[in-house]
């Protein structure tokens, strides 16, 4: 007859049940993996679905074949106002993609410390956007909308030669 008292005790019981946690734990993570991929994945086809409402056609035609490049950040972008169409900004990212941007009420607006409403936003502004994608329409919903300082200007180069440089006189 088994003890069953002592079967719980046992060393290879306590491994088992070990090893199956283990197991499990690391079939969760694998799910939830697959999970975030497929959210990306389902927000870059909507995304593509919804060019031509969004943006009133692609820039490169319809037929331009898939080049490798990655999935579509669904979660928030940067770049430069183009164009402010009521609750909707385009951005244009650095990687020269347009994003359509919906601006809710309780989407977040600030310039360094201060908070500015929808109607401050002008075009050419350079923002850094937080939000969630909106599945079936490919744009992001802002949660924050940070408005960044223009940069700096560079000083110009001298096209011409150098001549001569004289220094201030020392009184």
């Amino acid at each position: 007859m088994i003890d069953f008292n002592k079967f719980f005790q046992s060393k290879l019981f306590l491994g088992a049940v070990l090893g199956v946690v283990i197991f499990a734990v690391l079939l969760l993570i694998f799910q939830v993996g697959v999970f975030v991929g497929f959210k990306k994945a389902e927000f870059s086809y909507h995304w593509s679905e919804n060019y031509q409402r969004n943006f009133a056609g692609p820039q490169r035609g319809f037929a331009e074949p898939f080049q490798g490049k990655d999935l579509i950040n669904a979660h928030g972008s940067a770049g430069q106002i183009i164009k402010i169409d009521g609750s909707t900004i385009i951005i244009k990212g650095n990687d020269n993609v347009e994003r359509a941007v919906l601006i809710k009420e309780d989407t977040v607006i600030r310039s360094l410390r201060d908070s500015i409403k929808i109607s401050d936003l002008k075009l050419n502004d350079l923002v850094v956007i937080i939000g969630d994608p909106a599945t079936t329409s490919g744009q992001i919903i802002a949660k924050l909308i940070r408005v960044m300082p223009t940069p700096p200007v560079r000083a110009s180069v001298v096209d011409s030669p150098v001549n001569s440089i004289t220094a201030p006189a020392i009184k």
